[in-house]
């Protein structure tokens, strides 16, 4: 009798696969969950402002009406509901950019639109150029289609455009960048240097994916124009040199999983067909429920979360300027939810985490996981976002005492 054969997952699972790697502080910040852990560590939204009625409401809604409700229960075309897609070119249009529904595809969040965008553009060894610190879920993304990562230093009015036009002139023809409140360092580009950023990519025709997902939480400063919102197609469908993502998860819920991509209409007809052979595309009954609920909610939604967040933004400044030592620097955000710590060099943030759930029963995000080069290992993301305020400030007190004593050792 032959015995059967083990099945060898590894030689079957392909490279791309095999590219995916675990983080691994993901066992270290398990705890964070704990309630007496003071967490700074998790970039997602208050629970305690998701507008529950209103959601409780629409759903009735949906279920009263049998029209609406049947519909909303059924397939969709691959683009997204066409009312959806109106919503957002209109507020995309209301902000300078001006787009039609055409250039506008509906995504699971905004994340399913970067594993797209990577696997329409991206392949092994393509450069494509990422801002040092960068997003890391878009690097997770882009990793599977095994490019090669050209980092690109900030400087306090975004991206060196020196170092950018370098690596366009190298070969490089595509580059994420975040120029609103970013993800994990809270800052954002000057005008002067949103427009210098397009000028170098129109120089070399190369394309820029745009991530948007904090641009509505602006905090009280000047709120500047969108890359997607300078690069002029004068009208034309088929033109442009930016790709934007976009998301609801941050300014109505994560849950419904609704994002989107404003792209080319070149791009976006791509994209409908990978649409199509992935998902179908996204559930029908959560458009509907996001498209209703932005209708309803904002822009007055917007401002309730704006004021909370810029509250929990200023407590935890506040403590950062009283309890930490001068040997620490950090950003000062004018929106979205983080705050970028740089640490003194002797301090290894990852080491510093492990002492910090156990000693002090705080949690943060190591930075080195946000570099392409695996540099920034003295540095470290804080969201103000979750906690409130008076366990933020405890926190903060914590930490510091716990990076003073571990710097003088």
């Amino acid at each position: 009798m032959t015995m059967p054969k083990t099945v060898q997952w590894n030689d079957l699972i392909v490279r791309d696969a095999r590219a995916l790697t675990a983080s691994e502080i993901r066992d270290l910040l398990k705890v964070a969950d704990r309630p007496e852990i003071i967490s700074f560590a998790g970039g997602v939204p208050d629970p305690s402002l998701f507008p529950l009625d209103a959601f409780n409401a629409i759903y009735a809604d949906l279920t009263l009406d049998e029209t609406a409700g049947r519909r909303s229960l059924q397939y969709s075309i691959s683009e997204g509901l066409p009312a959806l897609r109106q919503w957002i070119a209109d507020d995309l249009a209301s902000s300078g950019a001006t787009r039609s529904i055409d250039n506008i595809l509906i995504t699971c969040g905004a994340q399913q639109g970067l594993d797209m965008l990577a696997r329409l553009l991206l392949e092994p060894g393509r450069e494509i150029v990422v801002e040092k610190p960068s997003y890391l879920g878009a690097m997770q993304a882009f990793s599977m289609r095994r490019p090669t990562y050209v980092g690109v230093n900030m400087d306090g009015d975004g991206p060196v455009i020196a170092e950018l036009e370098a690596a366009f002139e190298r070969g490089a023809r595509i580059a994420y960048l975040a120029p609103d409140f970013q993800n994990p360092t809270g800052r954002s580009y000057t005008l002067e240097r949103r427009l210098a950023v397009l000028e170098i990519a129109r120089k070399y025709g190369a394309v820029i994916l745009e991530d948007a997902a904090y641009s509505k939480l602006s905090y009280g400063g000047a709120v500047l124009p969108s890359l997607l919102a300078l690069d002029e197609t004068n009208g034309d469908p088929n033109a442009g040199t930016v790709i934007q993502l976009g998301t609801f998860s941050k300014t109505l819920v994560p849950a419904l999983r609704i994002g989107w991509v404003c792209a080319p209409r070149p791009v976006i007809e791509r994209l409908v067909l990978m649409q199509q052979a992935s998902d179908l595309h996204v559930s029908t009954i959560n458009q509907e429920v996001a498209l209703r609920a932005a209708r309803k909610l904002f822009p007055a939604h917007l401002d309730i979360l704006r004021d909370a967040y810029r509250g929990k933004r200023d407590t935890m400044l506040a403590a950062l300027g009283e309890f930490m030592p001068d040997t620490v620097s950090y950003t000062r955000p004018e929106g979205g939810m983080f705050i970028w710590l740089t640490l003194p060099e002797n301090i290894d943030s990852r080491q510093l985490l492990e002492q910090a759930l156990r000693d002090a029963k705080v949690a943060f995000v190591p930075g080195q996981a946000f570099f392409c080069d695996h540099t920034g290992r003295n540095t470290a993301r804080l969201s103000f976002a979750t906690e409130k305020t008076d366990r933020i400030r405890d926190g903060i007190e914590r930490l510091a005492l716990l990076i003073r004593r571990v710097h003088n050792q």
